[in-house]
């Protein structure tokens, strides 16, 4: 049942008629991963994301990948314009595992949301590979798996809070940002 009819997100509910069976994030979505013995497989993308259209009809709208997807998984969908607190933690972690980061951003995580096998965009084929790799590591591996979420988490927090500073930058230093910016804008190539 796919649960973002009710979403306030347009991204979300440009997903709402899936066949997969999409939970938003919440606390009962991370339940009921725990309840089945799943890992939970989490989508974040943006309603102007290209390559998040792209996925979707690839892969969210075909219902044999949906089907693989909700034998297999919890499936939480995240619109990072509502939720950039959840896009921000995974967005780490996809950027520390992989080098790069984008969205959609994909990433399988333990039922307690540690994250252990993080990407962006996947061609449906590819996709339905994964699906099954991880599915296959998760019943053969789960110790290994389990344990990996648990070190990128503490790898992640070793690291100690963000930037020093919670108040937002002075005029001076925006201005600066802009000049250099501007210098560096290249305005016939973007």
């Amino acid at each position: 049942m796919n649960r973002l009819k009710d979403a306030t997100s347009p991204y979300l509910l440009q997903h709402a008629e899936n066949p997969v069976d999409w939970w938003e994030w919440s606390d009962e979505a991370l339940a009921e991963a725990r309840r089945r013995d799943v890992p939970v497989l989490l989508s974040v993308g943006y309603a102007a994301c290209h390559w998040c259209h792209v996925m979707a009809h690839q892969s969210f709208e075909d219902g044999e990948t949906a089907r693989i997807m909700n034998e297999l998984f919890v499936n939480i969908k995240v619109d990072r314009e509502e939720r950039p607190d959840i896009d921000a933690v995974y967005m780490e972690a996809t950027q520390a595992m992989t080098g790069q980061g984008g969205w959609p951003m994909t990433v399988f995580m333990t039922p307690d949301g540690h994250p252990f096998y993080c990407g962006t965009y996947f061609p449906r084929a590819q996709f339905r590979a994964l699906l099954q790799a991880v599915d296959k590591a998760w019943a053969e591996q789960r110790d290994d798996v389990v344990g990996q979420g648990r070190q990128v988490v503490e790898a992640l927090t070793s690291r100690g809070p963000g930037p020093a500073g919670t108040e937002a930058p002075g005029a001076e230093r925006l201005a600066r940002a802009v000049r250099g910016l501007s210098g560096a804008y290249d305005a016939e190539r973007g």
